[in-house]
């Protein structure tokens, strides 16, 4: 296994060397979203409207973070189940989205999506919160504030240590 330095925004160039089971270490931009954002964004896509940020080579971690403490960027950040997010990422795939960080199986579904627009999923450590939490350096809500922790937030990450559990040719760390 590898460890690897990448920054976002993702490409095909950074991500296709990538295998199952390396660790990456992650600086750069990503945004945050669950369920109800991502029930929303596909709503916009399908509606043809503007969405809240570019999935063109994005990253989404699906988080919903606690509420910072004084003098804090962030609360407790640690990663949500993935399945809960599969019937609406292969839309999301086909739109440029380049990487998903979770926790958890992804279905067939997905995966065949992953592998057609050469994407990839990371794992973060469930539990680990509090560790997660201090590689945000900025964070922002950008969209539908009125759903709280799920609200979509716009990250800067430093070092943010992630393990490929899905590299963008369908290998994969869950079924070993």
């Amino acid at each position: 296994m590898s460890e690897i330095k990448i920054e976002t925004p993702l490409n095909l160039d950074k991500i296709k060397d990538l295998k199952a089971g390396d660790r990456v270490y992650l600086t750069g931009t990503i945004y945050t979203a669950r369920d109800a954002a991502h029930e929303r964004l596909v709503n916009q896509i399908e509606n043809k409207e503007n969405v809240p940020f570019k999935i063109q080579n994005a990253t989404i971690y699906y988080v919903g973070p606690c509420p910072a403490k004084p003098g804090e960027v962030i609360g407790s950040a640690g990663p949500t189940t993935s399945y809960r997010m599969d019937k609406y990422t292969p839309l999301l795939l086909d739109k440029g989205l380049k990487g998903m960080i979770g926790k958890g199986l992804r279905n067939e579904k997905v995966i065949d999506s992953m592998i057609e627009n050469k994407a990839i999923y990371f794992a973060a450590i469930g539990g680990a919160g509090a560790l997660i939490s201090s590689c945000i350096k900025e964070s922002r809500i950008i969209a539908y504030p009125e759903l709280g922790a799920e609200a979509i937030r716009e990250l800067y990450v430093e070092n943010f240590p992630l393990i490929v559990a899905i590299d963008s040719k369908g290998n994969n760390l869950y079924n070993r």
